[in-house]
């Protein structure tokens, strides 16, 4: 008897009917960045390994999936005796980088880095580009999180211009507006954490920081908390940390209680300055939707290094469904340092999710046929 057929969990396959709801998503946000001016382009689903580690932190590292090399790399690693057995101590992250190379990519902004760099001789800066392809994370499948997924990102490089996040948010108020998706747009700067892990006398432990706040909508204060002791963070620095999670203020108000108390950290004031003008900007857009200052939003993607930016769907628990931010070196990694970037990412499989939950498809969009040719029959001819 023939196993049952299935796919590996966290895919999915997609009917005609899915399909099209699906392509009208993709279209629509295909639309905003062309009149925006970004330009298309692809990379490879697969990246060398090298490419990939250490881009993401401890966590995001063990998300990523690994391809086995071809050939016979067991008896090739000289680790192994014949019958597998490992000839010598040896760590599995050693391990693994003998018998894999390449790597399914986590998402596309590390991959747009490479890109940049291996091509940047053709391209011209500042350079806008938008990229529409899956991406693949060993994770927990659940409710919006899967182990493939697309995502359409949207990234200018080789400028450090705040009117860049200005016309980022744009994009997105774009977006979703013309999807009929309500959503709130939270924003904060990686350099105001920086200057709040100072302010409370742990900045060695910024990583930490960000990692543990950048769970605080999954799991709780209380569980933020417990990570952070168990990590090493003490009770009396915990104390001071706190106040700043559960701030509640307007924007502006909050920007005046910072500039009080980061008032003793360089790093600290550069974000509350950059933060406070993209504010400005925003407000001289004469744009009645409103963006929130979040202190707790730390996005835990190790590369960013400014602006974070964070989108929700209002009235619907399924994370965000769009985000991104500034990073000032990642094509440094590549060899090429010094050139600022930034960008955002729509996940297109949580935006269906929301859209076919909260019934917002358009009722023609499910119409792919507008002719209907009969055929009577010979006599009837």
């Amino acid at each position: 008897m023939s196993a049952k057929p299935s796919i590996p969990k966290g895919t999915r396959d997609f009917t005609p009917h899915e399909m099209v709801r699906r392509n009208f998503i993709f279209d629509t946000i295909r639309q905003v960045f062309q009149k925006y001016g970004y330009l298309p382009i692809e990379t490879p689903a697969m990246e060398n390994l090298s490419s990939l580690l250490g881009k993401y932190g401890e966590e995001g590292d063990k998300l990523l999936f690994k391809v086995l090399n071809s050939g016979d790399f067991l008896t090739a690693s000289g680790k192994l005796n014949i019958n597998g057995t490992i000839s010598e101590s040896i760590s599995s992250g050693s391990f693994s980088s003998l018998i894999a190379e390449k790597g399914l990519r986590y998402d596309l902004t590390v991959p747009f880095a490479r890109f940049v760099v291996q091509h940047r001789n053709e391209l011209s800066f500042p350079f806008k580009r938008y990229q529409i392809q899956p991406v693949w994370r060993a994770d927990r499948p659940q409710k919006g999180r899967y182990r493939e997924f697309y995502q359409c990102d949207v990234d200018v490089v080789g400028s450090n211009s705040l009117l860049y996040e200005l016309e980022l948010i744009q994009i997105t108020w774009e977006v979703f507006g013309l999807l009929n998706v309500p959503v709130t747009i939270k924003i904060n700067n990686r350099k105001i954490l920086a200057g709040i892990a100072e302010a409370i006398g742990e900045p060695g432990k910024f990583v930490l920081i960000t990692t543990a706040i950048d769970k605080l909508d999954k799991t709780g204060l209380d569980k933020v908390r417990e990570e952070l002791l168990e990590a090493g963070l003490t009770g009396e620095s915990w104390n001071k940390l706190q106040p700043f999670l559960e701030m509640k203020k307007e924007n502006k108000e909050k920007t005046e209680t910072l500039t009080r108390l980061l008032a003793d950290s360089a790093t600290g004031m550069k974000g509350l300055q950059e933060l406070t003008q993209l504010l400005d900007y925003l407000e001289q857009t004469e744009d009645d939707r409103e963006v929130e200052f979040d202190l707790t939003l730390a996005r835990g993607l190790h590369y960013y290094t400014g602006t974070i930016i964070e989108v929700k769907a209002n009235n619907i628990s399924i994370g965000s469904i769009c985000g991104g931010g500034r990073y000032d070196d990642l094509t440094g990694i590549f060899g090429l340092p010094g050139v600022s970037g930034v960008g955002i990412s729509f996940g297109a499989d949580r935006i269906y999710d929301v859209m076919n939950e909260s019934d917002l498809f358009p009722v023609n969009v499910s119409t792919s046929t507008k002719v209907l040719v009969v055929n009577f029959g010979e006599a009837e001819e």
